[in-house]
Parts: C-alpha cells; sequence; structure tokens
C-alpha cells in the first residue's frame, strides 16, 4: 500500500554534506510522521529525525542535534535530510520510516519503511 524509497546516499570525507531524500507513493502521506532512522554495521537500528504532520514540528536525537535538518513536501509527498558536519560516527545504512501520526523514536511503531541508502564518512 505504502512504498518509500530513499536516495542520495554515498561516500563523503568527514566534514563535509549529503541530502538524503525519501519518496512516498500510496495514500494519506499527510496523516503520518516522516522519520529517518539509521543502523551502522553490527548495531542496533536508532533514530535519527523525524518531523509532524505539517512539517512544523522537528525532532533529532542528540547525536545529530545541531548538524543534521530534517524537512517534508507535503504537495510533492517527500521528505528530506540534510546531513552536515558529517562525522565517520554517522556511517550506516539511513531508513525512511513512516506510518505513525505522532513521533517515536522506536522503530518498532513504523508500519512502512524504505530499503536503505548507505551513508560512508571517511577520516
Amino acid at each position: 500500500q505504502v512504498q518509500l524509497v530513499e536516495s542520495g546516499g554515498g561516500l563523503v570525507h568527514a566534514g563535509g554534506s549529503l541530502r538524503l531524500s525519501c519518496t512516498f507513493s500510496g495514500p494519506y502521506f499527510s496523516h503520518y510522521v516522516m522519520s529517518w532512522f539509521r543502523q551502522a554495521a553490527g548495531k542496533e537500528r536508532e533514530f535519527v529525525a523525524a518531523v509532524s504532520r505539517g512539517g512544523s514540528d522537528v525532532y533529532y536525537a542528540d547525536s545529530v542535534k545541531g548538524r543534521f535538518s530534517i524537512s517534508r513536501d507535503n504537495a510533492n509527498k517527500s521528505a528530506n535530510l540534510l546531513m552536515n558536519s558529517l562525522k565517520v560516527e554517522d556511517t550506516a545504512v539511513y531508513y525512511c520510516a513512516t506510518g505513525t501520526p505522532v513521533p517515536k523514536s522506536e522503530p518498532r511503531h513504523y508500519a512502512f519503511w524504505g530499503p536503505g541508502t548507505q551513508v560512508t564518512v571517511s577520516s
């Protein structure tokens, strides 16, 4: 019913920037929070950022606050994650997630996930 596809991942040097995008296909885009999670090799999936249904409220993990910026475009049914001042520790597969009307930091609350996009930050 709902499909998410991420794009924009790649290889970047520490201190650089990347912009991730997530496109939504299906109904009721504006009913859902849009969120980003990431999972590094050998670690659990962790919350990165979320944006409210209307786009006016944003939430960030402490590890990325001040460096990452999340936004959404309800007209185009998409969400973006601008990542600045990237660190080696940001290396992970980044996933777009949706399906809850309120922001949640635990993956189990999200019904729909993209396949992920790899972000690798080199020193």
